[in-house]
Order: structure tokens, then sequence, then C-alpha cells
């Protein structure tokens, strides 16, 4: 690790004025570098930041704490049935806060099953969102990728397991975050601030950014400008929803498919309209168009939930080592509809 100077924000546009880089462009900075001085990026709970210095894959001038920001910490009802969650509210608040666990059934499930008790205690729901990938190529100094400038994913002709099944010819990351699938079934939106002030509020699913748009981020945060602010809106009527995850093991271990299901049902029981995202699949949290297609306008029964979980597969490529996610995203996928469906 190199040594780095430190400092607390007290305001969000101190904090965004600090951020001279986002952590996907410090990356590519080697240590060495003259404009390395210049570089410094910012903290949330520091779960993955402190991998990276550690890692010597990130080599900042300076670390910015937002600790000391006051409001960034807070889950608000809004007067329309919404949720405001600052991106300091840890894994931890966020799955205990009783509005959230009544209103969003699924996000609190998806949080509570992240991580260990440990760290949900100091990880950040933003902090989760803007993590960087876990593939092991990237998180290897020895492998320079085409994440962090290189000229090759080494993941694509090898070790591969774990990696995307869909949208993976460019880049084979899964998208790390457990939260952000059930946000962007949720129809979430991100609240950014830089530092002259200016707010732009993006819709979540937007937000990411896939290997063709951009290689090397997967977010679409600029520099001198940090998240303020997880929006959720109010749930429709008639909603429900569910999430489930598969790791290799129940404690703590990142999922190996994990999936979102928001279902809008009739009084009849009709499905009026269906979010089904999946999780660990593709760079970013995937929609599942047709498996959605198949739902629209039907009773959600057995029958529906098989051919729905069928059709999510649509487009699927899987690499050498990662077909196993298929059948384990299909049973997963008819399971969370059918959990939705029955859930009150």
């Amino acid at each position: 690790m190199n040594r780095f100077a430190w400092a607390s924000a007290r305001t969000v546009s101190e904090a965004a004025a600090a951020a001279s880089t986002t952590v996907a462009s410090a990356m590519t900075v080697s240590p060495d570098a003259i404009d390395r001085r210049e570089t410094s990026v910012v903290k949330a709970g520091g779960i993955d930041l402190l991998d990276l210095l550690k890692e010597n894959l990130l080599s900042p001038k300076k670390v910015v704490s937002l600790n000391e920001i006051p409001g960034l910490d807070s889950i608000v009802a809004e007067p329309a049935g919404g949720l405001r969650i600052g991106p300091m509210v840890t894994l931890a608040s966020l799955g205990d806060h009783p509005v959230a666990r009544q209103r969003y059934p699924a996000l609190t499930d998806a949080v509570r099953g992240s991580a260990s008790p440990q760290i949900r205690n100091v990880a950040t729901l933003g902090g989760n969102l803007l993590q960087r990938p876990r593939c092991w190529y990237f998180r290897a100094q020895e492998y320079h990728c085409l994440r962090k400038g290189g000229r090759h994913c080494f993941a694509i002709p090898g070790e591969n397991q774990y990696h995307a099944i869909f949208d993976n010819q460019v880049c084979a990351i899964v998208h790390p975050s457990t939260a952000a699938t059930v946000l962007v079934a949720l129809g979430a939106s991100v609240e950014l601030t830089s530092a002259q002030g200016a707010v732009r509020r993006v819709l979540l699913e937007d937000f990411f950014v896939s290997p063709d748009r951009d290689i090397q981020r997967e977010n679409d945060l600029r520099s001198q400008e940090i998240l303020t602010a997880i929006h959720v809106p109010p749930p429709p009527v008639g909603a429900r929803m569910a999430h489930r995850k598969q790791g290799q093991k129940d404690s703590f271990d990142w999922p190996l498919a994990d999936v979102a299901v928001l279902l809008e049902l009739s009084s009849g029981g009709n499905c009026q309209r269906a979010a089904i995202i999946l999780g660990a699949a593709a760079p970013v949290p995937r929609r599942a168009k047709a498996a959605e297609d198949v739902l629209t306008g039907r009773h959600v029964d057995d029958i529906a939930a098989r051919e729905a979980a069928h059709a999510a597969l649509d487009g699927a490529t899987p690499l050498s080592n990662n077909a196993y996610k298929l059948p384990m995203f299909e049973a997963l996928v008819r399971r969370t509809i059918l959990q939705a469906a029955a859930r009150q």
C-alpha cells in the first residue's frame, strides 16, 4: 500500500470538490505517474476501497472521508410514499429499517443476506452500488486487463466459472452489487451532486455502464461529483416482490446467481407488469425482458413461471466454465416469481 494523505469533508460541496477523479479513473494511473500528485478519491464505508489500496490497484495521493457530512446516513420516508436513502446508510441499518421492511421486503431481504454481520455494520449502500468488480484477474496486480487499461480480458479464455453468461464478449465481469439487482427492479434512481451544487437524478438502470459503452468503468459517476441519495419510488398498487440468491454456501459468500422480481397484479390476479432482474449474470444488472413479456397479462402460476424462467435465458452465451449457471438461473427465476406472487 502506498502512502496517502487523509482528509474529512464537512459538506457535500467540499467532498465533491476534493474528488479529483473517480476510483475507476484513478486505477488507470500508475503509482509513479506525475499526475498522481493531484489524485484524490472519496471514502464511504471503505470496504472496497481498502481492498484496492492493499492490493496496490489504487494509489491516490489523498483519501477524503464522507463520514462527517450530516444527512448522508439518513433514511427518509417521502410524502408520496417513496424512500430517500442516504449513501452512507449501512446495509445493516437499511435491513433493519421498519419502513423499508414494510414497503420493500425484497430490498431488505437482499441486504440482510449480503456479506457478514460485521461487514454489514460498516459497508454502506452507496459503496455497495459503486464497488468495483470482483473478477480475480481484475483484482490481481499481475494482470493488466482491459478494465485497468490493458488489451485483454483474461477471463474469457481463462478461469471464468463465476463470470458473466450474458454480454460477455468484451469483458466477462458480473456486477458485484446484490442490492443493485433489487433496486433496479424497484425503479430506483440515484442523486448525484457536483462541487458546484448541480444535482443530477439518473435512473439506476441507466446509471450503470456496460463494457460496450466504456470498458474502464461500471457507472456514470463523474469527477468532482458524489452520490448523495438513492430514491426508491412508492410500490405500485398491487405490487408483490421477492429476491432470491444462490451461492456456494449459505453463509457469507458472493452470489453465483441472484434474481429480483416485482409483479403488479390486478384484483383478479393477472400480471399487469413485471420486472425481472438478474444479478451475477452480466456486467450490469440484467433485465430479463423476454421473461417479463411472458408474464404480462397472464395469471401467475407454475406454468407461467416456468415459461418465463426459460425465456429469461434468451441470449445467454455461457463461457467454457460457467454453463452450470443456466439451469441455476432458470430454477431461481421460477422460484422467485412464485415467491413474489404468493407474497401479501
